[in-house]
């Protein structure tokens, strides 16, 4: 194991951190709200400390909002919640039709979720209108990410990528959020002469095939099978519906793990486990009942979650691949805590800012458990409170206010070249993404709720 887990760290430790980092947050917010012009696009990371954008798909637009509406959820500023809402209102409608990409719970729960479950806590006074415009939106947004679909050979199927129906991602598991909400709302999609589709339906049919195809678990699968990497990409021959091979899109190679997609994984499945608490045992039953689907979902999370811990350095933060050429020049990095300055390959904070929600999330779920599961559970927990300390401290907290970005040293599309390198520097280091100052805000708002003995943040609370 390579993070040195503090097994004494408490989330109340963590409340002079989380406190900063809101107030920080407050004035970066207002920052780009300020400058950005809508018209050029949605902003993705930062250069020189200034947020810029990407044509690839327009993925982050609702953690740009979102990130307001958590502001307003810990520090109850009204201004932070009309600034998300009003933006809500004014720019995402084209995000929940989207049909050309897999990333809706990333947008839309962000959101017109958050803001639903805001009214839900009483956080926002109730107005029938409002909440029937969020639930719509949700709605419509779960059918449109589930029509994005590829049926495969063995009899499953799962939500096809922006790089076409032969294109099955590790991200989306975490994007299923929507489908989750959308279901639990009453939604279903409509096909072909009428015929219902069930969200939830093709829900444990992405995850399964995920769980099948871009998880490993060191049973044989091939001469890299090593239990719990991740191929951000699994490619499909639709001619038959038979997967052919794995393939990375931003990692560095299908044969090493890229680790924000291996964060995704733990994140989405331990999230899944804890929705599927919510669902009665009738709802569960046509697929082999809750044990089997709890099942399938903890071997994915909790083979992910290992290689997590025995892959990332000693505070918690992973480099960007496992594979990364660079590594090789590094010596011993795993036994050390992390340097976003080194000179051969970058750190990538965004992952550890998902995975570390995952780990508390799975520990929360294990917690529940035989003895056994209760201590692996702990290990997942304090893992994640661990990695959480070191992303809210610097080198990776942003004090700097000209700097827009909240979290330092996160990676976009190595590969492509499209991180900034700082003059007199040899790798990326130094800059932001809105997904990871978006998914450390929902990382610290889960640890600050809990340390205030508040009501949990869960996705799903946004239904009632």
């Amino acid at each position: 194991m390579s993070i040195k887990i503090d097994q004494r760290l408490k989330p109340a430790k963590l409340l002079p951190s989380l406190e900063r980092l809101f107030e920080l947050s407050a004035t970066k917010i207002v920052s780009i709200e300020r400058r950005w012009n809508p018209a050029k696009g949605t902003p993705v990371f930062t250069e020189k400390g200034r947020y810029s954008s990407r044509g690839w798909t327009e993925w982050t637009q609702g953690f740009q909002f979102g990130s307001a509406v958590l502001q307003y959820d810990v520090t109850g500023d009204p201004i932070f919640l009309e600034m998300g809402r009003k933006a809500t209102v004014d720019q995402m409608a084209s995000h929940v039709s989207h049909i050309g990409v897999h990333d809706h719970g990333f947008n839309n729960v962000s959101t017109y979720g958050n803001l639903l479950r805001l009214m839900n806590e009483g956080r926002i006074e109730e107005n029938e209108f409002e909440r029937d415009f969020y639930e719509l939106a949700l709605k419509v947004s779960g059918a449109t990410q589930a029509a994005r679909w590829t049926q495969i050979a063995d009899g499953g199927g799962y939500i096809y990528s922006f790089n076409g129906p032969h294109s099955l991602f590790i991200d989306t598991i975490r994007s299923l959020r929507v489908l989750a909400v959308a279901h639990r709302l009453g939604h279903v999609l409509m096909g072909e002469m009428d015929r219902p589709i069930s969200l939830f339906d093709r829900l444990v049919q992405h995850a399964t095939s995920t769980a099948r195809y871009g998880v490993y678990y060191g049973e044989g699968r091939d001469a890299y099978d090593l239990r719990g990497r991740t191929a951000h990409e699994s490619v499909f021959n639709l001619n038959d519906g038979n997967y052919r091979c794995p393939n990375s899109q931003q990692g560095y190679s299908p044969f090493s793990t890229w680790t924000r997609g291996l964060a995704w994984a733990i994140c989405g499945y331990a999230e899944q486990l804890e929705f599927l608490e919510t669902l009665t045992n009738s709802d569960l039953k046509p697929y082999g009942g809750r044990a089997k689907l709890v099942r399938l979902f903890r071997k994915a999370a909790e083979a992910t979650a290992d290689f997590y811990l025995e892959n990332s350095c000693r505070d918690g933060i992973p480099m960007w691949d496992t594979g990364a050429p660079g590594l090789a020049q590094m010596g011993n990095y795993l036994s050390k805590d992390s340097d976003p300055y080194n000179a051969h390959e970058p750190v990538d904070s965004s992952a550890a800012a998902i995975a570390a929600q995952g780990l508390i999330r799975l520990g929360r779920f294990l917690s529940n458990g035989n003895p056994a599961e209760r201590k692996k559970g702990k290990q997942y927990y304090q893992a994640g409170l661990t990695a959480a300390r070191s992303l809210f401290e610097e080198p990776y907290l942003s004090t700097d206010p000209r700097h827009e970005g909240l979290i330092l040293h996160s990676i976009y599309h190595r590969p492509n070249g499209w991180d900034y390198i700082p003059r007199g520097k040899k790798i990326p280091c130094g800059e932001s993404s809105m997904w990871g100052d978006y998914h450390a805000l929902e990382l610290a708002l889960m640890i600050w709720r809990e340390a205030k003995g508040e009501t949990e943040y869960r996705f799903f609370d946004c239904v009632r």
